[in-house]
């Protein structure tokens, strides 16, 4: 058994084709089935079942989650070696909030990239919560988000404070008033984020708290959908401030303040307590931490 056979045999579980494991791995489809029937020849069982489309026996599928475990302990092995050089490299995958994503590692990775290019960066776009679930499962290095958890698995660090906001379009009637109570969110037709986001979980508790039953016309999984559908006055939103940055200086969205929402949220860096840091994720933790919050923060 070799680490190029377990590639393979992974490539085809994701595929469920031995012609597009073979162009994913520049092999020939020949050497694909050579290599298969060399492991299920070694450990005299059926990893593949080669009917269209081709599956995982489940002998396989054991095979498979274990060929995983193996691949993650080599990668690591080479990236412990690699980190002998004094030039840090490697690979990061990052995972963060779409608001975050697009308001944010712009500024933070541009300088990151001019100061070591060695070092791959991949983004996935998530929730917070999924987020803690990410990093503990090493599904991904490190994250950025709102830090909403204490788990014995998980290390954090500050980064910023943001806080959550009523917005609104300049036509919307709330625009014209210079104040406004917390029943205005009760009598407002409102567009919210989907239930498994902080800002969410934050507008339902404050409404809990005061008896507000909201109109809510509209559910949409990012601060993106949410803006462009507030700026059309589709409706109003509650939003992270540093997310209609933006917005706010072109004067597309304004902000309606309610006392009630005053309420500071931390954002940080979270990563997995007692894992091995690679030299390209010492280099990013040590910049982020060491990054002023005026870095983060756009000015309005």
């Amino acid at each position: 058994m070799n680490i190029s056979q377990l590639e393979t045999l992974i490539t085809i579980s994701k595929t469920m084709s031995f012609r597009k494991a073979g162009e994913l791995l520049n092999l020939t489809q020949p050497a694909v089935s050579a290599q298969i029937k060399s492991l299920e020849e070694e450990f005299k069982t059926v990893l593949v079942d080669r009917s269209q489309p081709v599956t995982l026996t489940d002998r396989g599928q054991v095979f498979v989650e274990h060929a995983d475990q193996i691949l993650r302990i080599v990668d690591e092995m080479k990236q412990r070696l690699s980190d002998l050089d004094q030039t840090p490299q490697g690979h990061i995958r990052l995972g963060t909030t779409t608001s975050i994503a697009i308001q944010i590692l712009p500024r933070v990775l541009s300088y990151f990239q001019d100061q070591f290019p060695h070092i791959k960066t991949t983004i996935q776009s998530m929730a917070s919560s999924q987020i803690y679930h990410g990093v503990e499962n090493n599904l991904i290095d490190v994250g950025i988000g709102y830090l909403i958890e204490r788990n014995p698995n998980v290390s954090s660090s500050i980064l910023f404070y943001d806080s959550f906001e009523l917005v609104v379009s300049p036509d919307h009637p709330l625009a014209k008033q210079s104040k406004a109570g917390i029943e205005v969110l009760g009598q407002t037709p409102l567009i919210l984020l989907t239930q498994d986001t902080v800002g969410r979980r934050f507008a339902d508790e404050v409404m809990r708290k005061h008896a507000i039953e909201p109109q809510v016309i509209m559910e949409l999984s990012s601060s993106e959908e949410i803006k462009r559908m507030v700026e059309i006055n589709m409706g109003a939103g509650i939003l992270s401030k540093q997310s209609v940055s933006k917005e706010l200086r072109n004067g597309s969205l304004r902000i309606i303040p309610l006392i009630e929402l005053e309420v500071s949220h931390p954002v940080g860096v979270i990563y997995k307590s007692g894992r091995y840091v690679s030299s390209a994720m010492r280099q990013f933790l040590s910049d982020l931490k060491g990054m002023p919050e005026t870095q983060f923060i756009s000015t309005e």
